[in-house]
């Protein structure tokens, strides 16, 4: 069955079984491939995607649920002003090792931001605590959050 899905803010047509998860929609029907697969079950956030502004686990979410909302993938989060602040904070914080989690960390991080621009410690942990960085980059990962949210510029955007 074709379903249409806004990727991005563009319009496109996927011609794949509605029980398909949409990170194996996104990865291997659309050739968009910075969103990872990490554990298949939704636990460990390196398949995160906003659906409708919202985290949310590409993995598990079937491709036949996601009917009219907005998708938005790793590849457009630097065409946002909060996007654009964490890309530099995790340079700045050199955050990234092996990289592999980063873009569910980012796409997890953009949502926490976008929801409260003001977060405490507390919650940005709890935030952050579903999506596992197998190289162990909390206090980084956590520093460049903390540091955005201290933008008064980017806390206002």
């Amino acid at each position: 069955m074709a379903y249409s899905v806004t990727i991005n803010g563009e319009t496109r047509e996927i011609d794949a079984p509605g029980d398909m998860p949409l990170l194996w929609a996104l990865r291997n029907e659309l050739s968009m491939v910075g969103t990872k697969f990490g554990c298949g079950i939704g636990m460990c956030g390196a398949c995160t995607v906003h659906v409708d502004g919202q985290a949310t686990r590409s993995c598990s979410l079937p491709l036949s649920a996601v009917g009219d909302k907005q998708v938005s993938t790793i590849e457009s989060l630097g065409e946002t002003p909060v996007g654009q602040a964490l890309q530099q904070a995790w340079l700045d914080e050199d955050v990234m090792q092996c990289g592999y989690c980063q873009a569910g960390q980012l796409m997890n991080a953009t949502a926490l931001l976008n929801n409260n621009p003001n977060p405490s410690d507390g919650e940005i942990e709890a935030a952050m605590q579903g999506n596992i960085c197998r190289c162990a980059c909390y206090k980084r990962i956590h520093s460049a959050i903390a540091k955005v949210a201290r933008d008064e510029e980017t806390a206002n955007a």
